[in-house]
């Protein structure tokens, strides 16, 4: 079965590979192919004038914030599926096009970031595969904790039907995980991180996930506060599943690529993270979780151009 919706502002390589989620992988095609509330599809963008594949594409680094937008086409999904599942899950009814105005406004560096990262939308993640995810992803690369959550997924999560040729693994549900202890995880290679898992399944498995899937509806200071009592969830892992899993858009985690943009071209110092914080907190307000993505994608994936934009804003201050 396959969906085709028209979308804008949109850029499959940018929302998949900014480091929001990590069950999606790029096919020779430039498609993705993912797996997320126990659904696997297949997603590519086609140009509206020519038809042309544009699910991986750089998107515009030229002037204005117009990306690659077309016909979404969605291979394994329903018409139900699309409406319970994708449409929130992509954040397909938010006009991501004033966000960016908004940002831009007056300020040349995040300004160059949307140009570099056209077409990012922040993903609407189940809450407990995101603090699980993120808790893997402490002081790791990408490659690795995409292998450590499928290896979990293999090992505890329940089969899904077969995919373009290929075994599918729902993500290992709280019930599951907290009937383990850190050395049943020894496989799955997560070195300190499985104690972090388990007893966090456990705490998380107390009162049937009640608390963790009420967060999105209590203020941000009180979700942190929680998020922050789990064993290994620290200020950037419980801001990242409160930005891309709990609609928290204020939330501005700060990690190495976010360390080096402020400090490079906002002149922060580098290890100063309450500063950073309450930087974001002043100039992007309610933004604050997009213009991460922004800026993250930006220093990660387009050095060499944060480097002229970095000597560019010097000049423009003299």
């Amino acid at each position: 079965m396959q969906l085709i919706k028209e979308v804008k502002d949109f850029n499959l390589k940018h929302i998949f590979d900014c480091g929001q989620c990590f069950r999606w992988e790029e096919e020779a095609d430039g498609s993705y192919t993912g797996t997320a509330f126990g659904k696997t599809v297949n997603m590519r963008l086609e140009r509206e004038a020519d038809g042309a594949c544009c699910a991986g594409s750089g998107g515009n680094h030229g002037g204005g914030f117009e990306s690659c937008s077309g016909f979404l086409i969605i291979d394994g999904a329903s018409e139900e599926d699309f409406e319970n599942i994708w449409r929130a899950y992509l954040d397909l009814d938010k006009d991501y096009g004033e966000i960016k105005k908004t940002l831009a406004a007056g300020d040349l560096v995040v300004a160059n970031a949307i140009k570099s990262g056209e077409g990012i939308r922040l993903l609407n993640q189940d809450n407990w595969e995101t603090l699980i995810s993120f808790i893997i992803s402490q002081n790791n690369n990408i490659p690795r904790i995409k292998r450590c959550i499928e290896n979990l997924s293999a090992a505890f999560g329940e089969p899904l039907p077969e995919y373009r040729g290929r075994k599918r693994y729902a993500f290992p549900t709280f019930e599951r995980l907290s009937e383990l202890e850190p050395e049943d995880l020894s496989e799955i290679r997560l070195g300190y991180r499985a104690r972090y898992i388990t007893e966090t399944a456990k705490a998380v498995a107390s009162d049937g996930g009640e608390m963790l899937y009420s967060l999105s509806k209590v203020p941000t200071k009180e979700a942190y506060e929680y998020l922050t009592s789990l064993c290994g969830v620290g200020p950037k892992v419980a801001n990242c599943i409160l930005l891309f899993s709990m609609e928290k858009y204020e939330s501005f985690p700060i990690d190495v690529w976010v360390r080096r943009v402020m400090n490079r071209l906002y002149n922060i110092d580098e290890n100063d993270v309450k500063s950073m914080s309450a930087f974001a907190g002043e100039k992007f307000g309610a933004y604050g979780g997009f213009a991460q993505q922004y800026l993250f994608y930006y220093m990660r994936e387009f050095k060499e151009e944060a480097a002229a934009a970095e000597k560019a804003t010097v000049n423009e201050k003299k």
